[in-house]
């Protein structure tokens, strides 16, 4: 059971130390540019691959955690802010295109995740869908539009392997994987990556708020078809950076509004 009101085992801070939002990238390397977005940023300290600091927005305190690679260090980010206090947290982050219309450079806002994950199955019966919060989702929406971004909203499809989408040949359970991203194309999932269904079961879990956006950083099934020869990726996730402050920044004078 988690407590409260002592420290977290992993993320190694406590309740009072962190802000009520949250933005979480995967890269503990990407915290302090995001954080350089808020106002009055601060590191609040480092534990294996969470690394943390603080902002505001509006007046309230906003944390950025960086949560690592993969559903099971997510959950366990999540799980310790909410232990904390938190109540909304935005995944921030990279993932590649499946959908043609799906661009390097473009975003992708969740509108939910495909479940190929083993994390969520520790939180919820695989009948039970992965989406974010609807106003969260609104937020990503509007800010994308309002700044001027190209912006996708879809399911994505939440993986554990990496290489098994990117050398799915390779592996000795080729046939499944294939079949699978056959499957994914012809439902429109628009882009691949590793969090989103394991935030979004458990942030539903613990009763959070939750939502994601992503850069695409490239889409191959574009480069099979021909329609982007030269390979190109683009790797600065500067506007879904900007994007998911835009839309904590509009929650709360929404919630503040509203209350």
């Amino acid at each position: 059971m988690l407590h409260t009101n002592e420290k977290q085992y992993h993320i190694g801070v406590s309740a009072g130390e962190i802000g009520g939002y949250c933005i979480l990238p995967g890269d503990p390397g990407r915290c302090e540019k995001i954080a350089a977005a808020l106002e009055n940023p601060r590191h609040v300290g480092m534990n294996r691959e969470y690394n943390i600091w603080n902002g505001t927005l509006e007046g309230e305190t906003v944390t950025v955690c960086s949560t690592g690679i993969g559903g099971p260090s997510t959950a366990i980010a999540v799980e310790e802010l909410a232990a904390c206090g938190a109540h909304t947290m935005i995944r921030v982050g990279t993932c590649g295109g499946i959908a043609l219309p799906v661009e390097s450079g473009h975003l992708v806002i969740a509108s939910g995740a495909v479940r190929q994950d083993g994390t969520s199955r520790e939180y919820a019966p695989p009948e039970f869908p992965a989406v974010p919060d609807s106003l969260v989702l609104c937020a990503l929406m509007d800010s994308a539009e309002a700044l001027g971004f190209c912006s996708h909203t879809g399911v994505v499809q939440s993986k554990d392997s990496f290489y098994g989408q990117h050398s799915p040949d390779r592996m000795p359970i080729a046939g499944e994987l294939l079949a699978k991203w056959e499957a994914w194309k012809r439902l429109g999932v628009l882009a691949s990556e590793m969090e989103a269904a394991t935030l979004f079961t458990v942030g539903a879990a613990l009763g959070l708020a939750t939502g994601a956006v992503f850069l695409s950083v490239w889409n191959q099934e574009r480069f099979l078809a021909g329609m982007d020869t030269d390979a190109s990726e683009e790797h600065d996730a500067e506007a879904a950076i900007l994007t998911a402050v835009e839309a904590i920044r509009r929650l709360i004078r929404q919630r503040k509004k509203h209350p």
